[in-house]
């Protein structure tokens, strides 16, 4: 039988896709699949995209991609891929894909932050890297180098990057796009258990009779779950019950039993409506025992602002008399100054009575820090006293077209599902609750629904915080590439992890900076402000992907730094920047990811980098290379007088010189070469590995000699290391070995086995122990360690500093409705989300160069109400203006598409360049988490 390629092709993604929905396959097909098959290598990885964890198995073929299909045995998606799934080779073999170091230059050749880009090599680029990290650390210290980290590192990735950071450049400037998308479920999790991710699984769609979404759209953001759901929803559709809660309507509102579309940042009053009506009106249903052995109830402050910048700040001054201040405009102001002083809003107004404010009132804003304190279930009650069917749907509706009656049958309706004896219920979220200037607020809401009713870890029930990256759990939370953490959910402010890190490091005690405050936001405010001077952008795209970005890019093309982007493709950060450095892509290395659901899992490197592209660990180690214990471990000042003592003394007792580099110390150590390149063996046989071995493109690296790699295994050895900070706290994992041979593994990982339910005493042997070892006859134990002794007060604050022990306890907390720094009014009167679509990944720099996806999707649309259009004088079709205080931009109206918005708000998704949408969105934080608010501001619309 004779085939051309692309027969042959379609024959096997024809048999594939029938295999996975159980199709029988004719013999004639399977046959040509067969042949067509013949000479490809399959393996198993994971997909480059969401959080979901897919697995996916990829076929090559004389050292390319030739196929990519969802993986049959893998957990999570059974042979199922979404539409950018299928495209994961694709991804790699764009027209313009980055292949060589490009260098802004003048006609001589110099470096000249004005010049255009030229190729340069490797060893000409570690060159201007070197001398300016030199500059950067001479003339600001350890805070003026920062990393734009990410989500989507391998998690040997971004474990190598943080120990050059923060072991060797003693800078914690780093921080991952992650914080754009998980923080405030970070903190939420901290706050509440005392240890970071989530305790349920995604067995737990199947065993559940209520998913409600909250501000997730499922459906296009985590379709196989989805899919999941609605097999559910199939299944036995009298019983199961899907509620969409939302801001507007899109796909996964055709599923949903009830949809309530609620006003920006009412999400916070519905939460404490079903926690009033369980505690007022249904008491009954509230299991005490539980709560008496498991929880206590806390308050915080609620006068923290919205992490915006603040008076006083550099870019903020001087103050003018037209109400703009340094490089802020006036309108820009009007919205900043909410961060100093907030005037209570009669919305506000009955929810923030419990605290003593009224209408009208200026709540004087603080920076409040993580602070929170233990109350009686008596002031919990009274917190909750305003939350009335009535208010909350006064403030909550946010359709102006709905009927307030029926949008309190729904409020209602939701509450009673929640509360029915019996009924398991889930509660999925991502951006919505997380990108909210109350994000770990609204997040801790979540929980205290679930723990009432102790619908919490259990199978079937829970609130459950899905991941929008695919490795934002396993490499920016658990691996600690966040400004503030160190692996396995250690603090650098903590002088314990501080040591015990350095231990597993083998460097000085006191080389470790303990001063962790360089988020995301505020290393480009930074940057603004002229104090870090070198940045290099990690596995994203910095500059499309933060809010007010004309700001950062102007502060990085007009001031004094040297900013670097290391990426696939020349996105927005790599035009922002001075040097462009080509990264190996996702499936030309070995790599590891973490999903939603706890789930780490393996890849191996299945072809060779394009052109001279190296990894993301290649350049970390090669650029450890130049830096020395002289060079980095001196003493240093901080900007808040903070001392980072002279440990090269300490080092030289270690052992190490003067002379000897970080790359010896971090990287080629002892330890490491003990994990050897072993080709005849499993899972090396068979596969390339460029950053240990080299390969036959022979690049020239950067001290101009061709690359032979390292010459041990350093991706286990960095994947062992870092294992070793979780086994036996909670956090433990397999060996690299088993995870090549299985389809992931949800930790902790214990004697073998999995755990599906954190907390859960029957599933979770951490949590059998700990009831063990108690003796309370709990079910439960929530052992995270962080945070467990409180001192006592009321919603008023503390009243008693003495700290009370509550170990293995969670935390039900007081947190109150406020509307964001930012509503409509009568110059900007519409709300303005942004968010993503199905067949784009972010900021479009990848699934933009896939044909097929582009053709889907060639533009992001501005979404609106056919009245809304009418109103502005726009047609479908038009070109319109979005314009917010910060910016403008065009956009072609869409009011027929996937997502429905009512007359109140208008969504554009940011995936597309070309209109940028984030120079129109405010980049208000949640000031506890540090995770900025995409989804809601102001802004007015009118015809292009």
């Amino acid at each position: 039988m004779s085939l051309s390629r692309r027969e042959f092709l379609k024959s096997s993604a024809a048999a594939s896709a029938a295999a996975a929905v159980g199709m029988s396959v004719p013999a004639e097909l399977e046959a040509a699949a067969t042949e067509a098959e013949g000479s490809w290598r399959w393996d198993k990885a994971a997909c480059r995209f969401c959080g979901t964890g897919c697995g996916i198995m990829m076929a090559t073929k004389n050292g390319k991609i030739v196929a990519v299909k969802g993986d049959p045995a893998h957990p999570v998606n059974r042979g199922l891929n979404c539409i950018k799934g299928y495209f994961n080779a694709k991804i790699m073999y764009g027209a313009d894909r980055l292949t060589t170091p490009l260098l802004r230059q003048d006609s001589n050749g110099n470096f000249d932050k004005k010049g255009k880009f030229a190729p340069v090599t490797w060893e000409r680029a570690f060159d201007e890297m070197e001398l300016n990290i030199r500059k950067a650390l001479k003339e600001k210290g350890p805070e003026g180098v920062a990393v734009f980290a990410s989500g989507q590192y391998t998690i040997m990735e971004g474990y190598a990057a943080q120990k050059m950071m923060k072991g060797g450049f003693r800078s914690n400037a780093i921080d991952p796009n992650a914080r754009h998308c998980m923080a405030s479920a970070v903190v939420g999790f901290y706050q509440t258990f005392g240890i970071d991710e989530p305790s349920g699984c995604y067995d737990d769609i199947e065993l559940t009779d209520t998913v409600v979404s909250w501000g997730s759209n499922m459906a296009e953001m985590h379709p196989i779950l989805w899919s999941r759901v609605t097999d559910r929803k199939l299944s036995d559709p009298d019983r199961v019950k899907v509620i969409n809660m939302s801001t507007y309507r899109h796909r996964t509102s055709d599923l949903a039993d009830i949809e309530i579309i609620f006003t920006p940042n009412s999400d916070l009053a519905m939460w404490n409506y079903i926690a009033r009506e369980i505690v007022y009106n249904n008491p009954d249903a509230i299991d005490w025992d539980f709560l008496k052995k498991n929880i206590i109830f806390a308050a915080s402050p609620v006068n923290m602002g919205y992490g915006l910048r603040r008076a006083g700040e550099k870019s903020l001054m001087p103050v003018r008399a037209d109400g703009s201040a340094g490089k802020y405009s006036a309108a820009e102001m009007e919205t900043i100054n909410h961060e100093m002083v907030h005037v209570v809003s009669e919305n506000e107004a009955p929810a923030l009575k419990p605290y003593g404010y009224k209408a009208g009132d200026k709540m004087v804003n603080k920076p409040a820090g993580l602070k929170h304190w233990e109350i009686s279930f008596e002031e919990y009650k009274k917190f909750l006293d305003p939350y009335t069917l009535d208010y909350v749907a006064k403030v909550s509706k946010g359709d102006p077209d709905e009927d307030i009656e029926e949008f309190k049958k729904k409020l209602q309706t939701l509450a009673d599902l929640y509360i029915e004896k019996g009924r398991k219920v889930v509660s999925f979220w991502t951006m919505g609750m997380n990108q909210h200037t109350r994000g770990t607020w609204v997040n801790t809401l979540s929980y205290n629904v679930h723990f009432m009713l102790n619908k919490q870890a259990l199978p079937g029930s829970g609130a459950f915080s899905l991941t929008g990256q695919p490795s934002a759990c396993g490499t920016a939370r658990e691996v600690g590439t966040f400004c503030h953490r160190l692996p396995a959910d250690m603090m650098v402010k903590n002088p314990k992890h501080r040591k015990h890190t350095e231990d597993g490091w083998k460097i000085p005690h006191g080389t470790l900076n303990p001063v962790g405050n360089q988020h995301i936001m505020k290393i480009h405010r930074d940057i603004e402000d002229g104090i870090v001077k070198f940045a290099w952008v990690n596995v994203c795209n910095a500059y499309q992907d933060s809010a007010s970005a004309t700001h950062w890019i102007k502060a990085a093309r007009e001031m004094d730094n040297f900013i670097v982007t290391s990426d696939g493709y020349p996105g927005i950060s790599a035009m922002v920047s001075d040097l462009v450095l080509p990264s190996a892509m996702i499936y030309e290395k070995w790599g590891a990811y973490g999903n939603a659901e706890r789930r780490s899992q393996h890849w191996r490197q299945q072809v060779l980098p394009v052109g001279d592209a190296m990894s993301d660990t290649w350049q970390w180690m090669e650029l450890s290379k130049r830096f020395t214990v002289k060079d980095v471990w001196g003493p240093y000042t901080l900007r808040n007088g903070k001392k980072l003592a002279d440990v090269r003394d300490a080092a030289h007792k270690m052992g190490y010189t003067d002379d000897t580099t970080m790359y010896e110390i971090l990287y080629a150590n002892e330890r490491a070469k003990q994990y050897k390149i072993d080709l005849n063996s499993f899972p090396q046989k068979g596969y390339d590995n460029s950053d240990c071995n080299g390969d036959s493109r022979n690049v020239t690296g950067g001290d101009g000699k061709v690359v032979k790699g390292c010459g041990f295994m350093v991706h286990e050895y960095l994947w062992e290391e870092y294992a070793s900070f979780g086994r036996g706290h909670g956090h433990d994992l397999a060996d690299f070995t088993t995870y090549h041979k299985v389809r992931g593994l949800k930790w902790p990982v214990v004697d073998g086995k999995e755990t599906q339910w954190r907390f859960n005493a029957k599933y979770d042997p951490y949590a059998a122990k700990a009831v063990a070892k108690s003796g309370n006859g709990s079910t439960h134990a929530f052992y995270g360690p962080l945070a467990k002794a409180l001192t006592q007060g009321n919603l008023m604050g503390i009243t008693d500093k003495k700290k009370k022990s509550l170990k293995n306890k969670a935390k039900i907390f007081a947190r109150p409705y406020m509307e964001p720094p930012e509503v409509p009014d009568k110059d900007y009167d519409t709300w303005l989300c942004t968010g993503r679509v199905l067949e784009h990944w972010h900021s479009g720099t990848m699934t933009m160069r896939v044909p097929e996806l582009f053709r889907a999707v060639p533009e992001a649309l501005c979404y609106m109400h056919p009245q809304t259009a009418k109103d502005k004088g726009l047609k479908q079709g038009e070109l319109c203006w979005v314009e917010s205080r910060r910016g403008r931009v065009k956009a072609h109206v869409e009011t027929r598409g996937r997502n429905r918005p009512p007359r109140s708000l208008v969504f554009v998704p940011w995936f597309d360049e070309k209109v940028f949408i984030n120079k129109v969105c405010l980049d208000a934080t949640c000031p506890q988490s540090k995770q900025t608010d995409y989804k809601k501001c102001a802004v007015r619309i009118y015809k292009a």
